[in-house]
């Protein structure tokens, strides 16, 4: 049985570790490997390794922490398709998916590699009499991410590459399902140069979570989850003082209004509802649909779910793979249950689904849940699979006032051929991440990720500029340099401008 070991100090090490966890392969049901689960020790020696790489690393020229950058990202260009491979074996995600994930996440490297502008300061000559002002930026020291099972690659990059280029140092805790690429990761920023402790893996769980939170040598710790647990690491990280940003769920909706081209919106709706088996955070699990769309709207998504070819992920002719765990789909199976009998008509049932030769995979397929109300569990929750579910609304207020009184805040949608309803939409809703015909508005690296209300907790967003100014803080110098050819006094008035 393979063994994931955690990646400190540059090599693979087994630690101290507090037991093993199963790593499936979700498309047989079969155990594929172990990962060791590590302890507050493991932690505490990741600390203290990170703590004496910084020291070098923090000093080191823009320049070459630059060519790292640079280095790292054209290393895993190249094995992009063995990094897509293994999310795939140990997630489920089909390829193509797969592949699209590491994609994304190298833009936030290709954004990192600019660290040399994006770290410049600010400077303001002649503030006062032979006096200059002046900023820039400081790394804070040992940060750490905690990421989640959906996207194994990506969202850690949301992360280290910012956090690298600005002269800190990192400790990733990766999820126990799909433990694999950060492996690889470690290896190819090894590979390109990034001092040995610079970038750092601990596996485990809750006790490695605690110990990260928990630890006074950890600066900042950067977390991507359920709400629940986001906002519980944002308490337990601010309590002992340091910097968090915590991206919680969603429940994210899309607005179909009835100008909307009907093929072109269900088209989306259902890349958005079932890709990646909808397991991500920006999916689309609501559908509302406003004054006469609805039946037109539910028939062809209906037929284009129906029509989806799920399988293994790594079958090229797999449009949706497994589920990540047998528990997972049977609590997805269980909403669909509930909400038929809460009143919803299931329109496409995703339940009891076999892909031949793959009887013990984790599957279930697409499913469609028609006439929802805010009452019921399928809307109320996050199901984090692929379920949508079509609510009704009369008008554009309506929606509007739907997606308001839903406690989440991460990405909504609306698809319309209204420029005045579109401009409505954009500027009524409370939601960080609008698309406008565009069913799951992930911003471009060079933009900042985040949600509002339940599904960000503190201030900063991620990668972007909010995620350089996450990671530095911030010196200001003030600056004179007097001529001492003549005796002069200090003053002890208040100092002005004059």
């Amino acid at each position: 049985m393979r063994t994931i070991e955690h990646w400190i100090g540059g090599k693979s090490t087994s630690g101290s570790p507090s037991g093993t966890a199963p790593v499936w392969d979700p498309a047989t049901g079969a155990q594929q490997a172990e990962v060791v689960l590590g302890s507050a020790a493991d932690v505490a020696e990741a600390v203290r390794v990170a703590a004496a790489a910084f020291e070098e690393w923090s000093q080191s020229s823009l320049s070459r922490r630059a060519k790292v950058l640079f280095a790292f990202r054209e290393l895993a260009t190249a094995r992009a398709g063995e990094l897509a491979e293994l999310v795939s074996s140990e997630h489920g995600k089909v390829l193509s998916d797969a592949r699209g994930e590491v994609d994304r996440g190298l833009e936030v490297v290709e954004f990192a590699c600019g660290i040399p502008h994006l770290l410049k300061g600010s400077f303001s000559d002649q503030a006062s009499t032979d006096v200059d002002v002046f900023s820039f930026r400081s790394p804070l020291g040992v940060v750490a991410g905690i990421t989640p099972f959906n996207f194994p690659v990506m969202v850690p990059m949301w992360m280290h590459p910012v956090a690298i280029a600005c002269g800190n140092t990192f400790i990733l805790k990766p999820s126990e399902r799909d433990p694999s690429p950060s492996q690889l990761v470690a290896e190819l920023w090894q590979e390109a140069g990034l001092p040995d402790g610079v970038f750092n893996v601990v596996q485990g769980g809750k006790e490695v979570v605690d110990a990260l939170l928990d630890d006074p040598g950890v600066a900042a710790v950067s977390f991507v989850g359920s709400t629940p647990i986001a906002r519980y690491v944002h308490e337990r990280g601010t309590a002992t003082g340091k910097r968090v940003q915590a991206l919680g769920g969603a429940k994210n909706h899309a607005v179909v209004l009835p100008d909307a081209d009907v093929d072109y919106a269900s088209d989306h709706l259902v890349a958005a509802a079932f890709g990646s088996a909808g397991e991500r955070c920006m999916a689309i699990s609501a559908a509302v649909t406003v004054g006469g769309a609805g039946d037109a709207l539910v028939e062809a998504v209906s037929a284009k779910a129906s029509a989806m070819k799920v399988g293994p992920g790594r079958d090229p002719s797999s449009e949706m793979g497994p589920i990540v765990t047998r528990e997972a789909r049977d609590r997805i199976a269980g909403y669909i249950g509930s909400g038929a009998e809460q009143g919803a008509r299931v329109a496409v049932d995703g339940r009891g689904l076999v892909v031949p030769g793959h009887e013990d995979g984790f599957f279930i397929g697409p499913s469609v849940l028609d006439h929802v109300t805010p009452s019921m569990d399928a809307y109320r929750d996050e199901i984090f699979g692929p379920v949508l579910s079509v609510v009704r609304a009369d008008t554009v207020d309506e929606a509007i006032a739907l997606i308001n009184a839903n406690p989440y805040g991460n990405g909504t949608a609306i698809f319309t051929s209204s420029g005045e309803a579109a401009r409505r939409f954009k500027r009524g809703v409370t939601v960080g991440m609008i698309g406008v015909n565009v069913p799951i508005p992930v911003p471009m690296a060079y933009y900042s990720f985040g949600g509002w209300k339940d599904s960000l907790f503190g201030q900063s967003r991620i990668h972007g500029p909010d995620g350089v100014d996450f990671y530095t803080r911030t010196k200001v110098v003030t600056e004179r340099w007097p001529t001492v050819s003549a005796h002069s006094a200090a003053s002890y008035h208040f100092p002005t401008s004059t």
